[in-house]
């Protein structure tokens, strides 16, 4: 039986003076971890780190992972912004230099959900230890940023006559209520998601999963990674769609992290290839 140990850790966020709540799952607690590789699980908006399949992934996972809060959700402190795409790249930075220089860790993978996979996507366009990384899995990423005004009509009204629009939800259980203005929306719509076409590392192996009755994100952004992340060497890219799965994979949590590890069994025995999830398999009909 693997001995797994979960460790709650609070990271220092200067840049907002808060911190960062996440959590350490580590398959051998009692070796070094210096050098050792690990998982990067990133949340998307409004969500958290225990969410949808990101906990179930995380104990499944054959090697050791991190998951956090990105500041203003759940656990977390500072501000949550729209639009602050920005900062959560920043959180993703400060995490990364903590787990190096506290434990010694090497990001070998990063795993996004949405928004999660939209800023794990930057920064491992934009950093130095992003170069080393050997995988990603992009679930339910955004590409074509403009297309959240489909999904804003609702805010419209309130726009016209507060200047802003309350966004009630729960989340973790708990009534949360975010606050949106329209410079919040058109600065999300200019994000540079285009940025993986010319600064993406090209021996990343991608894993794409979107589930074809997603009503957030088009499942045609799916296809456009396809396109960016599949006309590079070494890297390969690997097209799933789950059919009848929503954006969140409501009920289909355990299915996405049975793909993900039948996915990273391939890329250890390096049988992986370019194309659609498991090609020449004819599969039930």
């Amino acid at each position: 039986m693997v001995d797994r140990k979960s460790t709650k850790l609070h990271i220092p966020q200067p840049a907002e003076d808060c911190t960062l709540v996440g959590i350490l799952d580590q398959l051998e607690p009692d070796q070094s971890t210096h050098g050792r590789k690990i998982a990067l699980i990133l949340h998307g908006t409004m969500g958290h780190k225990d969410y949808l399949f990101q906990k179930r992934l995380a104990l499944r996972l054959p090697f050791d992972s991190f998951r956090f809060d990105f500041r203003g959700n759940h656990e977390s402190g500072g501000q949550w912004r729209q639009a602050g795409l920005a900062e959560d790249v920043e959180d993703v930075v400060t995490v990364v230099a903590y787990l190096r220089t506290t434990y010694g860790y090497e990001i070998d993978m990063v795993v996004g959900h949405s928004r999660g996979s939209v800023v794990g996507m930057y920064w491992l366009c934009t950093s130095e230890e992003g170069k080393h990384v050997r995988a990603l899995v992009n679930v339910s990423g955004r590409y074509r940023m403009h297309l959240i005004y489909d999904g804003a009509v609702a805010y419209q009204e309130e726009f016209a006559t507060k200047g802003y629009y309350d966004w009630n939800l729960t989340v973790a259980r708990k009534p949360v209520t975010q606050r949106i203005y329209p410079q919040d929306l058109e600065k999300f719509s200019r994000w540079n998601s285009g940025i993986v076409w010319d600064r993406f590392p090209p021996s990343i192996d991608v894993l794409t999963i979107h589930g074809l009755a997603d009503r957030t994100v088009p499942v045609y952004d799916a296809i456009i990674y396809a396109r960016a992340f599949g006309g590079r060497t070494p890297g390969t890219h690997c097209l799933n769609l789950l059919e009848d799965a929503d954006h969140n994979f409501t009920g289909r949590q355990d299915e996405v992290v049975d793909c993900v590890l039948e996915w990273w069994e391939e890329k250890c025995s390096g049988s992986l290839l370019t194309g659609v999830s498991k090609m020449g398999l004819r599969g039930k009909l």
